[in-house]
């Protein structure tokens, strides 16, 4: 029999057992078959690449993230007003957001900060990737996805007031989010005012 039929022969035997056919040097071939307990049943077909093995990739794993289901989600702002200040002095904003649901999101989330003339952003921040733009007028902040339902994210924000700004309110400020799972766009932004002191010092004890 020549080599080349030998081949056809060992092959037709794999497709009916279950055998792996590798085919070596000069042309000879050749099986690997699992034990006989370990056999497919006649006819039943060969596992899917990567079936029971704990190292492959999961289905749809490498599926571009883009394309994942959106949730139904309602991101929204509450209002939260820094402690007040002196000229000169600091404060921090509290930018805080939840997500009233009712499914948690899908997608990143990103805040975004929008400060009042005479007041800079001054870090560090907190989470950490947040970062200042428009010289610190405007800061950026985001959030990974998975905010459950009735829970909340907050951005830390460190304010620097300048030396010459008047006493009284500081207005213009405002808190911003957006996401692209968001369905309800009405709640997501609001307002922060602060209250410019002539000390923050504690009052002494008479």
């Amino acid at each position: 029999m020549t080599r080349s039929g030998s081949v056809r022969r060992l092959l037709g035997r794999s497709l009916a057992t279950g055998c792996t056919v590798a085919v070596l040097a000069a042309g000879q071939a050749g099986a690997v078959c699992p034990p006989d307990d370990k056999a497919p049943a006649p006819g039943a077909s060969a596992p899917a690449p990567g079936a029971g093995d704990p190292g492959a990739a999961e289905p749809g794993a490498n599926a571009d993230p883009a394309a994942a289901r959106h949730s139904d989600s309602d991101l929204y702002v509450v209002r939260i007003d820094p402690d007040p200040a002196a000229p000169g002095g600091t404060t921090t904003l509290h930018a805080f957001v939840g997500n009233l649901g009712p499914d948690r999101t899908a997608s990143p989330f990103t805040v975004v900060v929008t400060l009042p003339e005479g007041v800079t952003a001054e870090g560090p921040f907190f989470p950490e990737n947040c970062s200042e733009f428009q010289n610190g007028h405007r800061v950026r902040c985001t959030f990974p996805a998975g905010l459950p339902k009735f829970r909340s994210a907050t951005a830390l924000i460190p304010l620097r007031l300048k030396p010459d700004v008047p006493l009284g309110t500081l207005k213009g400020g405002y808190v911003a989010v957006r996401g692209d799972d968001d369905r309800n766009e009405a709640n997501n932004r609001q307002p922060f005012e602060i209250e410019v002191v002539e000390t923050t010092a504690p009052r002494p004890i008479a």
